[in-house]
């Protein structure tokens, strides 16, 4: 897969950059944005996880890397904990199986999984993975979250799979997020998860799901509740 990349303004520091990664197979790849200080700062696209690190890091700096993929996985072949209270809540999200089911499946459904795994080691070995909110600390983080239910969190729960492009370009331009060139919907589902590693990052209002053992889903507080 060919590689997209804008550079980040002359501005952009460390303390005040973040990423969301969207996170598809072997083929697809993943597609990261980049936000700085909230506003949108570029995006790279990349099916090879230790480039996607180094720009990630080594680039430009990322206080907070907030991924679409799961961070665990199912201890007991179950629903995790967080996805099991999202779905409780009416908020629809996949299941992640144990490894090993993943591994076996015949036409490689959990590959994408499989490819968020992968990507999650890299990132840990320089951003600590999220086990409570808030982060506090200096060190960098990356954490677990899904569009989904960061849209239906901010739309109070009315968020459609049929109208998931354009109600999320909505809510990216409501934050202030130039919607411009964010070309197709893996790009706008990074830069919703950029939005939330900015929340993360600022200490905004923010609400988790689940718990550290098989991974927390972190998204904004739900619409008008302020927590």
């Amino acid at each position: 897969m060919s590689h997209i990349a804008s550079e980040l303004s002359s501005s952009a520091t460390a303390s005040k950059t973040v990423v969301g990664i969207d996170v598809g197979g072997t083929r697809k790849g993943f597609h990261a944005v980049a936000l700085n200080g909230g506003d949108y700062a570029g995006n790279f696209a990349t099916n090879d996880v230790q480039k996607l690190a180094h720009w990630c890091g080594a680039v430009i700096g990322a206080r907070v890397i907030a991924v679409d993929a799961p961070c665990r996985w199912s201890q007991d072949g179950r629903a995790r904990p967080a996805e099991r209270q999202l779905m409780a809540k009416k908020i629809w999200c996949f299941s992640t199986p144990t490894r090993e089911q993943a591994e076996v499946h015949p036409r490689n459904h959990y590959g994408w999984m499989l490819q968020g795994e992968t990507l999650f080691k890299a990132l840990e070995s320089t951003h600590t993975l999220c086990s409570a909110l808030p982060v506090v600390g200096g060190k960098p983080h990356c954490l677990e979250t899904f569009p989904h239910a960061i849209a239906s969190h901010l739309l109070a729960g009315q968020a459609t799979a049929s109208e998931k492009r354009r109600q999320r370009k909505a809510l990216l331009k409501g934050a202030g997020i130039d919607t411009t060139p964010l070309t197709n919907i893996d790009l706008i589902d990074a830069a919703l998860c950029a939005h939330v590693a900015h929340l993360v990052a600022t200490g905004a209002a923010c609400a988790s799901y689940g718990e550290p053992a098989t991974g927390l889903i972190i998204v904004p507080a739900w619409a008008n509740q302020g927590g």
